[in-house]
């Protein structure tokens, strides 16, 4: 994918700004250029409300969420929701899905988690079934449907992409969704993460949704603090550290994965490399993270969604600065 075809997106809402003053926000990013808002669903809003604002207050922008989980709302639940959106945005829309992780589903949220391949694939089947508009009574390895037909089919149906790290996923969003959703890896892991998916793909289209970390200040010091603790928070979570091995990055983080499960959290931070850190959360001027964005997009990325980090700059600047306008 070139870089001049690439959608300019950015991860929605804002922290620290109330959701109904995001009015003012969505029309200063689509006169900045951004044509994507992108939600995330984890501890803030849920991944439907910035969206319906957004399409009720800037109908030219497109709309994704970053994901949602397989897991916390039941199948027929999330076709309604994800259906609702598509018809409040027609062709406007992206669902994005993803197994979530065991702290938002079996801590947060008391479900079990399990089996997150079959369930992302099994809800994926559902979902197309669903939107075709037929009753769907049907045995899926990891639940169950009976009798569903979704009522409301939005006039057109809306991309489904999947949230994927390692092969098994990323092949199975290049061979039946419309495209992967790509998270917490480097500029120069995309090619890696991106072939797999084309691989699967054989051919056929699909696009690539990463969400980046940028964090515009010229103090690497504190960027780096800001940036290991974030790591921590992540990538100590099975399915990260395991797609960080596979990526190569296994012997640069295991003194860090280790000092986590001994209880060491300060010593956690301490291990984790300045380059490590320079990898994965993009921080320095405007113009350098601008720069270091588009790395992802020269690998691959087709829908860029950075989330901003308003830590020694002002948020209005960070979002203009790096916006296609400031190119």
């Amino acid at each position: 994918m070139s870089p001049a075809s690439a959608r300019p997106g950015i991860t929605i809402p804002f922290d620290g700004i109330p959701l109904h003053a995001h009015r003012e926000w969505f029309a200063r990013l689509r006169e900045l250029g951004y044509t994507d808002l992108w939600s995330a669903e984890v501890d803030g809003a849920d991944g439907f409300t910035p969206l319906a604002l957004a399409a009720a207050w800037e109908p030219e922008l497109n709309l994704g969420v970053a994901i949602t989980p397989a897991y916390t709302r039941g199948p027929a639940l999330l076709a309604q929701s994800l259906a609702s959106m598509a018809d409040a945005a027609p062709g406007r829309f992206a669902c994005g899905l993803g197994a979530s992780s065991e702290v938002i589903v079996a801590n947060w949220n008391g479900m079990a988690f399990e089996n997150q391949f079959r369930r992302m694939r099994d809800t994926l089947h559902f979902l197309r079934m669903a939107f075709s508009g037929e009753k769907v009574t049907e045995e899926f390895e990891t639940f169950r449907v009976k009798g569903f037909r979704l009522a409301r089919i939005p006039e057109q149906l809306p991309p489904i992409y999947l949230a994927a790290l390692r092969p098994g996923m990323l092949h199975l969003a290049g061979r039946e969704a419309d495209g992967a959703i790509l998270n917490w890896l480097s500029a120069e892991d995309v090619a890696t993460s991106v072939a797999e998916v084309e691989k699967a793909a054989e051919g056929a289209p699909r696009e690539i949704v990463a969400r980046i970390f940028v964090i515009v200040t010229e103090d690497a010091g504190v960027a780096r603090t800001i940036g290991r603790r974030m790591i921590t928070a992540y990538l100590n979570v099975h399915a990260y550290a395991e797609f960080h091995r596979w990526l190569g990055r296994g012997p640069a983080l295991q003194p860090m994965w280790d000092a986590w499960a001994a209880g060491d959290r300060k010593g956690a931070l301490e291990a984790i490399p300045d380059e490590v850190v320079d990898e994965l959360v993009v921080h320095g001027s405007v113009s350098e993270c601008r720069a270091h964005v588009q790395r992802y997009v020269d690998h691959g990325v087709t829908i860029p969604a950075p989330m901003v980090i308003p830590i020694g700059v002002d948020l209005a600047e960070a979002v203009a600065g790096l916006s296609p306008s400031a190119g």
